[in-house]
């Protein structure tokens, strides 16, 4: 049965399950597609993505989908105005920035009646965007993959700690796989709950085969934390990460930041997800990596995560008899 939150209401969608926008991921319209049409919220990922692209993808997201999506949008990326220009000018219902302020991008996307949720990984930032007028925030803890916050605190605590200053809907992520870990985050106080990892082992994830591999065969130790010094990152443990967690030993981020920044741009993201280099490049992935054992369509993804959160829900109201 539909789930009726702050978010649901607000985002027009039945259940409270956010696809988190992952660069190169969900670059794409199949994967938001079907997540929408299973009753989440599917999002684009912005990112990486030229201007055309987008803008085609845009087009194809609607010839597969009546239903509410999401463009995640990081607001410090080369050309973003561009991008946010052809947003407005797309309508698209939902925005999810990221990595920058929103104050002076809200009122256009307001005026033609767009929803803006903002990323934070820190409670000052969640205080500041729920000040600027954000609809809700997207906070994520120490086991998302990506960019979790550089002080480790646990989305958990995380969580609780934002919903204790700010009063908008919020939408937690990090760490979660299946509909136990979203039943727990609503317990918590949330209004939905954001997946990355879990839908990056996705068919349609447009990622390349030896990614999706190397996150599938992970534990859920096999992740570290790196870039601290500069703009953290959670990947798969490998060569890259070896160096920098070497270099961040050795001081290098204190002693000679130009060369910690060298190293750190050394690697990208494309160079695992695109080329299936996953032995030098970034291969972001979250700590719920291992709790993920099989490839699945989008679709049977979110058939299990509502099939799971009914079950944590009943089990937690039989506990009231």
């Amino acid at each position: 049965m539909p789930l009726d939150t702050r978010l649901t209401r607000l985002l027009g969608i039945p259940y409270p399950i956010v696809q988190a926008g992952m660069s190169w991921a969900s670059s794409c319209a199949a994967l938001p597609a079907a997540v929408s049409n299973a009753g989440g919220l599917g999002v684009i990922a912005a990112g990486p993505m030229r201007l055309a692209d987008l803008q085609r993808t845009l087009g194809e997201m609607r010839s597969l989908t009546d239903k509410p999506f999401a463009v995640n949008m990081p607001l410090y990326r080369k050309g973003a105005e561009e991008i946010l220009d052809l947003l407005v000018a797309e309508r698209v219902p939902v925005i999810i920035a990221s990595q920058g302020s929103p104050k002076a991008h809200l009122a256009r996307f307001k005026a033609y009646g767009a929803t803006w949720l903002h990323v934070v990984a820190f409670v000052e930032h969640a205080v500041k965007a729920a000040a600027a007028g954000v609809d809700g925030l997207v906070v994520v803890g120490s086991e998302a993959g990506g960019h979790p916050p550089a002080n480790e605190v646990s989305t958990l605590v995380n969580v609780r700690r934002v919903l204790q200053e700010v009063s908008i809907p919020v939408v937690a992520g990090g760490g979660v796989a299946d509909g136990h870990g979203i039943a727990a985050l609503l317990a918590l106080g949330a209004d939905a709950v954001q997946l990355g990892t879990r839908f990056m082992l996705s068919e349609e994830a447009s990622l390349h085969p030896a990614y999706k591999q190397r996150v599938l065969e992970a534990g859920i130790a096999d992740t570290v934390l790196v870039g601290r010094g500069k703009l953290p990152v959670r990947s798969l443990r490998n060569a890259f990460t070896e160096r920098v967690a070497a270099a961040e030993r050795d001081g290098l981020h204190l002693s000679d930041p130009p060369a910690y920044e060298a190293l750190l741009a050394s690697a990208s993201l494309k160079q695992a997800s695109f080329d299936g280099d996953v032995g030098n490049g970034k291969v972001e992935a979250g700590q719920s990596a291992g709790l993920i054992h099989e490839l699945l369509p989008a679709s049977a993804i979110m058939r299990s995560l509502i099939e799971e959160l009914e079950q944590a829900l009943s089990r937690l109201r039989a506990m009231q008899s």
